[in-house]
Formats: structure tokens, C-alpha cells, sequence
């Protein structure tokens, strides 16, 4: 099942499936570590949004997040 990640609750873990959005935001978040594949934690919902990529946290905001489809993972 494929949801936006603004639809994870604090503490929930997916896995990213698709990232939308201009080429170069795209990109940006592939640099950060948020591209197709990877696991994420939510330590924050909302805007702005905190996630816990790998080793690194990064902040978004809310409506960057609806373009982020991820498929939610047990921890």
C-alpha cells in the first residue's frame, strides 16, 4: 500500500517508493539520501517535517512531503 509520507505518524518507518516533483528538488533529495529505496523514520510529522535518513536527519515541509510516496515498514 502506497501513501504520501505526510501520512505517517511519529515513530512510524517506510520505505521511499517513488519521489515527484521538479528534476532538480529530485536530485536534491537523492544527494541528501531520500531516494527510491531507501528506509526512513518519521521523528516528526507535519511542517516542518523531521526524518531520520540513515545516519542523518533531515527537515521538510509539509507540502514537499506529499510528494513522496512510500510504503510503510514494521521497525
Amino acid at each position: 500500500m502506497l501513501i504520501p509520507l505526510d501520512m505517517l505518524k511519529p515513530g512510524e518507518h517506510a520505505h521511499v517508493v517513488e519521489v515527484t516533483g521538479d528534476a532538480a528538488w529530485v536530485g536534491r533529495l537523492a544527494e541528501m539520501g531520500l531516494r527510491e529505496g531507501c528506509k526512513l523514520q518519521v521523528l516528526q510529522p507535519g511542517s516542518p517535517c523531521l526524518l531520520k535518513v540513515a545516519d542523518c536527519r533531515l527537515c521538510l515541509r509539509g507540502c514537499e512531503t506529499t510528494q513522496i510516496l512510500v510504503q510503510p515498514v514494521p521497525a
